[in-house]
């Protein structure tokens, strides 16, 4: 009977020590589950889809982009020591808020709840963003870790979102909102004034005043100067503006095709008779953030190098846009279909809709350049993908065999589609590779 009793206290103990080492084992496990970067990848997307819904403008969206990576990175950091804040390196980022010693903490959790915090302060569909936190962090519960674990770690994240949100309020776009609204100015025909079929007021005439995140000023890294206007036959200007037209008539189904492609309008206006349609589409940075993700999906990339790729990309497209946009509305340049019209064909319209802003230089051109640029640096070259971005528009996946490529494809889209000069697609090109080429020189992240 002893013996019974024995054996059973000891197989009673042992079943113990089996359940014990088993919740131990499943309290670890969740650190395998939650270092995948999936969560940065549906976080990022979450940001761009609400942009899309609140039709934010291109330089805006740029904006929401880069305050919400640098939350991401700089709340999965203290997981990766060999990786460094970005704190003192960008514009008037002081010290980040620190994990406490000796704690445990889950910062795969604490990054995307930085992430999408700090997206939904930025976005106006507040509730949109709310519903993916509440299917992310149940996840990230149903993973068991310790629960002061997970508390620590969504705290940590808010911290961090809080000590981003606060930096943003100092940037100047609060000033943009009450700024005074863009002149029109009908007495020079060089200067830009508003287009059909919308004829909607300027754009962000007032972006130049916003805080550059890693270039000194805006205007520290200057694209090349328009062509000056001229009615001359002769002049390379009349000649460059009837490049435009004469392409307009020219143009085969890829280039058409191209137009649409990288068109990328958040508010696209389509007028039959008396009917007028408005489509909303992702906006041009939103289109490279989303590439950011293939290639990251393509190498399967850790969700530290995701978040690396996420925050370089996201501030090159950010000061891209202060650089371009200050360049804008300097030059104050007009649009070829303005020229056109009074000119010579008032009947005649691009293949694309010009959009609201002036014309030098190309904000597409620019913008992708800097962001091909960065994921260049972070991917190499050649580095062949699939870009299924504008599938649900309606379009086919695009398959290019490098950054580069996808992004000169972008700039002569803009030709191609009757908006832009070449001169301008030209400028902007070049501007934003010396733009990230700087930006990725000046940030040493390792």
């Amino acid at each position: 009977m002893k013996k019974v009793l024995s054996f059973a206290l000891v197989i009673g103990i042992t079943g113990v020590m089996l359940w014990f080492g088993s919740c131990r084992m499943d309290s670890d496990a969740y650190k395998t589950k939650a270092n995948n970067a999936e969560y940065l990848h549906r976080g990022m997307r979450r940001i761009t889809d609400i942009m899309r819904h609140d039709i934010f403008t291109p330089p805006q969206a740029s904006r929401i982009y880069a305050y919400s990576s640098v939350a991401a990175y700089e709340a999965l950091i203290p997981a990766y020591p060999e990786y460094k804040s970005l704190a003192g390196q960008l514009n008037e980022f002081t010290e980040c808020p620190k994990p406490e010693a000796d704690k445990e903490y889950c910062y795969p959790l604490a990054s995307v709840a930085a992430l999408m915090k700090v997206g939904k302060h930025l976005i106006f569909s507040e509730y949109n963003m709310e519903d993916l936190e509440e299917k992310i962090f149940q996840e990230f519960r149903d993973m068991n870790m310790p629960e002061e674990v997970y508390d620590r770690s969504l705290q940590f994240g808010s911290d961090i979102a809080d000590h981003v949100i606060d930096w943003s309020k100092t940037d100047h776009y609060a000033e943009t909102r009450s700024a005074p609204k863009y002149t029109i100015d009908l007495s020079d025909p060089a200067r830009w004034v508003p287009t059909p079929p919308q004829y909607m007021d300027a754009v962000e005439p007032h972006w130049k005043i916003i805080r550059p995140w890693v270039l000194d000023s805006a205007r520290q890294i200057k694209p090349v100067p328009h062509l000056p206007y001229s009615e001359d036959k002769n002049s390379p200007f009349w000649q460059a503006l009837m490049e435009v037209y004469n392409v307009s008539k020219e143009t085969g189904d890829f280039e058409k095709e191209s137009a649409l492609y990288w068109d990328c309008n958040p508010f696209e206006v389509s007028v039959t008779g008396h009917l007028m349609v408005a489509s909303k589409k992702i906006s041009p940075g939103g289109h490279w953030v989303n590439i950011t993700g293939h290639a990251c999906r393509k190498v399967d990339a850790s969700i530290i190098q995701s978040a690396e790729s996420y925050v370089m990309v996201s501030l090159a497209l950010a000061d891209a846009f202060i650089a371009c946009w200050t360049e804008k509305y300097t030059s104050n340049l007009v649009r070829p279909e303005t020229v056109i019209n009074r000119s010579f064909d008032p009947d005649w319209h691009p293949y694309i809709e010009t959009p609201p802003f002036p014309e030098h230089t190309s904000g597409h051109a620019t913008i992708s350049a800097a962001a091909a640029t960065m994921l260049t640096k972070e991917f190499g070259e050649p580095f062949e993908f699939v870009d299924s971005t504008e599938m649900e528009f309606g379009m086919d996946p695009r398959t290019f065999k490098s950054f580069y490529e996808a992004s000169d494809q972008a700039a002569m889209s803009r030709l191609w589609g009757g908006i832009h000069y070449r001169h301008a697609n030209e400028g902007g090109r070049m501007n934003g590779r010396e733009i990230g080429n700087y930006i990725w020189d000046k940030i040493k992240l390792k």
